[in-house]
């Protein structure tokens, strides 16, 4: 479990370091969903997405050289992190992630070890690959350091907009939404996450009350493709989370459309995720609406792919 100091704390070692990334405004967003909408656009960050935060106050916090599990944005992240900090890095990543992602994280100096995300437990072999290597460990989202380097993000928006009466985010494996969540409730603002139809499994766990594993869902969303939430992160979510909804790949391919033609920002399919919700009106929104751009790590050929 996480409290609001731990993500103070965590703020303090990223200062200097992460990006305050800037939070943005379109009157156009605004006249089309009735409220008052500010983003933050985390697809700016260091690495191009919000994992950063993440895993530098993990790998900042430990010693030695580390190893990580991802799809892309964590596995850019850990190795970015690593990097700075003189650290080795050796990341898991699945066979089918894209290539951008991949290139950028050898990029940052990482070695990659592929799998087949559709036949092999991404879990136990990254266990076994840091057990084998003498490595640290660097979970995606289930590492209370982890959860509250992300939760840096929802800091910054709340201390750059003040007042907010709801924040929309992105769910994976849950770390984002945790940190907000965490974050949130300080300052008494309702946090809602947003999963992709086909990658519901925290949409059904918070429904059943407990964690469930679905098949490795098809979306667009590779960021979000993850079968069940993290056990630490569910903890925190099911106790703050206000609620979960679903947007279709078509929602988020609407969403990246809007995001380049009228603010100018690339997004990934998960990057998407909170603005497609909003645009979607998949949300009663109130009157002042946070929203988290989680990424912007797409290749041009794949953008144009899905966007054309």
């Amino acid at each position: 479990m996480i409290v609001f100091s731990d993500v103070d704390a965590a703020a303090q070692r990223l200062a200097g370091v992460a990006h305050r990334t800037p939070v943005v405004t379109s009157r156009t967003l605004d006249s089309l969903v009735g409220a008052s909408v500010f983003l933050k656009a985390e697809n700016l960050q260091r690495g191009g997405a919000f994992k950063f935060r993440g895993a530098y106050n993990k790998i900042s916090s430990t010693d030695g050289d580390v190893a990580a599990y991802s799809s892309g944005n964590h596995a850019q992240a850990v190795a970015l992190a690593a990097s700075l900090l003189g650290r080795r890095a050796v990341i898991l990543m699945p066979e089918d992630a894209p290539a951008a992602k991949v290139e950028a994280t050898r990029g940052y100096g990482a070695e990659v070890v592929t799998y087949d995300r559709y036949t092999e437990d991404r879990d136990a072999l990254g266990r076994a690959l840091a057990e084998e290597r003498g490595l640290e460990l660097v979970k995606p989202y289930d590492d209370p350091l982890v959860m509250a380097g992300q939760g840096t993000a929802a800091l910054e928006l709340l201390e750059d907009t003040g007042e907010l009466d709801v924040i929309v985010v992105p769910v994976g494996g849950g770390g984002l939404a945790a940190g907000t969540a965490t974050v949130a409730a300080e300052r008494r603002v309702r946090v809602v996450g947003v999963e992709p139809e086909a990658a519901d499994d925290t949409r059904q766990s918070l429904a059943r009350g407990e964690r469930i594993t679905i098949a490795v869902p098809r979306t667009i969303a590779d960021g979000l493709q993850v079968t069940a939430p993290g056990e630490l992160t569910f903890e925190v979510n099911r106790r703050l989370l206000d609620g979960i909804v679903t947007v279709t790949d078509e929602d988020l391919v609407d969403a990246m459309r809007f995001a380049f033609d009228r603010l100018k920002l690339v997004l990934e399919p998960s990057g998407a995720a909170a603005l497609a919700a909003i645009l979607a009106r998949k949300i009663d929104l109130p009157a002042r609406v946070g929203a988290i751009l989680s990424g912007g790590n797409v290749g041009v050929d794949r953008f144009r792919e899905l966007t054309g």
